[in-house]
């Protein structure tokens, strides 16, 4: 038979089956999920955790996640948000600004985790591929080893995903990759270019753009680099910035809550309405009896009147 009509009776529609939630909105991956949470039975209960870099339009936010049956569990966090407090107060969402975020989310696993001072990274990045490796004492914890978690976006060469994974990894934890992806590689001679990455790292590109764009088209310069330009702050000191920027975060990567202007949660608690007990649930149906039959009882003596 080479053809056979697929009828959509009644019985069709009772075995179909509809996809998971977060797939039917397009925002999971579950064939890559799956690959990512799945551990190796003789690892005894040991979770797999992931680094999950997304980006927003305003800010880029990286966490270090472990899946559990009842659900994913946060183990850090960071976001660009926070950087201002290390002096990076401009273009948080841009490469550089996903290199510090990781290093700041690697930093503040480490810290919590006790082996901040056992696994330093990178300190001076030069731009070369170099992975965390375990130290030689045998009384010595091995790094912390995240797989790199890129969600539903494309991993093309130079994506700012890579950016995240680079700070992540020069901040002392173990990421298996290689350095296919990094800025300044080259597929035909297939080797990297580790000052392009270097300049990556420290802003060049953005101190470039910006020296090239005040050539050419200087209206158009202040416009898009305005609030560059309402700090004092030029192309020549870019570098400078995320020099003393990456050494702050090593120096203190704890999260200090912001001070908040109202008490939101209280502002929250106010448009709430509160859980009645069952007590109170059987008070209110009773009053209502009680009205209700108030009011038959005054609608028949109305009528009783009426009559009369």
């Amino acid at each position: 038979m080479p053809f056979v009509k697929k009828v959509k009776s009644d019985a069709y529609f009772s075995r179909f089956q509809v996809k998971y939630r977060r797939r039917r909105e397009g925002k999971t991956d579950y064939y890559a999920r799956k690959r990512l949470i799945t551990q190796a039975k003789n690892k005894y209960n040991a979770p797999k955790y992931r680094l999950v870099v997304r980006f927003t339009n305003r800010e880029v936010i990286v966490q270090i996640i472990y899946a559990r049956i009842s659900g994913d569990f946060v183990l850090t966090a960071a976001r660009s948000k926070e950087l201002p407090r290390y002096g990076i107060n401009h273009g948080l969402t841009n490469w550089t600004a996903a290199y510090a975020t990781g290093l700041l989310a690697a930093r503040r696993a480490l810290t919590k985790l006790g082996l901040a001072d056992k696994y330093q990274g990178v300190a001076e990045p030069d731009g070369t591929i170099s992975t965390t490796e375990a130290l030689e004492d045998e009384d010595t914890p091995r790094p912390f080893k995240v797989y790199l978690d890129v969600g539903l976006k494309r991993t093309s060469t130079g994506s700012r995903v890579f950016g995240a994974l680079k700070g992540a990894s020069d901040g002392g934890l173990y990421i298996p990759h290689n350095e296919k992806r990094f800025p300044g590689y080259d597929p035909e001679g297939k080797q990297l270019d580790a000052e392009v990455l270097k300049k990556y790292i420290f802003g060049g590109h953005v101190a470039e753009y910006m020296e090239s764009l005040e050539e050419e088209d200087d209206e158009r310069f202040k416009k898009q680099f305005s609030t560059y330009l309402a700090d004092d702050i030029g192309s020549a000191d870019i570098e400078d910035i995320y020099k003393n920027a990456y050494a702050a975060i090593r120096e203190d990567p704890t999260h200090k809550p912001t001070e908040k202007s109202q008490d939101w949660t209280a502002e929250t608690k106010k448009h709430k309405t509160p859980r009645l007990t069952r007590e109170q649930r059987m008070q209110n149906i009773a009053a209502k009896i009680e009205a209700f039959k108030a009011g038959a009882k005054a609608a028949d003596d109305d009528d009783d009147e009426d009559d009369e």
